[in-house]
């Protein structure tokens, strides 16, 4: 029988391998909101404190992610993959202590769609963005941002 490294046997290893990801990413409970205002409102709170739980309580498990420059995330899995790197600390790759605040709001049916402003101790300057958040029973079902990793204004 093969022996993978720990001599366990390869099955039992592709097993082990297999839980300690799905640990990794369990994924905390739904929490629907009310109002589509609401669940944008929980969004940035979430995202302002560095609670990957809660912000990603905020998902349907079909949610797509739209970025600026075509990209797509798809699934709640893949995004919480995605946020829990932007919940870490700078020195870890992420922006955590950055505060988002929302400049602009209106909503359209179960849009909201969002101009805000980031601020952060490690910016040089604020970042301003926008969003179109599509909400399904309480939940994020679609984003499109402008968000740019790269072109976050970082003290050097």
């Amino acid at each position: 029988m093969n022996r993978g490294p720990l001599g366990l046997c390869l099955p039992a290893l592709l097993l082990m391998v297999s839980a300690m990801t799905a640990s990794a990413q369990k994924l905390p409970p739904q929490k629907p909101q009310p109002t589509p205002e609401k669940v944008v409102e929980e969004h940035f709170a979430a995202l302002n404190a560095c609670d990957w739980t809660r912000l990603m309580a905020q998902y349907a498990d079909d949610m797509t992610f739209f970025s600026k420059d075509g990209g797509m995330v798809l699934g709640r899995e893949a995004i919480g993959a995605m946020f829990r790197k932007a919940v870490e600390p700078p020195s870890r790759g992420g922006q955590c202590g950055m505060k988002m605040t929302p400049l602009h709001i209106k909503v359209v049916g179960n849009t909201v769609n969002v101009v805000w402003r980031a601020e952060a101790p490690f910016f040089t300057r604020p970042y301003l963005g926008s969003e179109a958040f599509e909400t399904r029973n309480g939940l994020l079902a679609a984003q499109v941002t402008t968000w740019d990793p790269s072109a976050l204004p970082m003290k050097k």
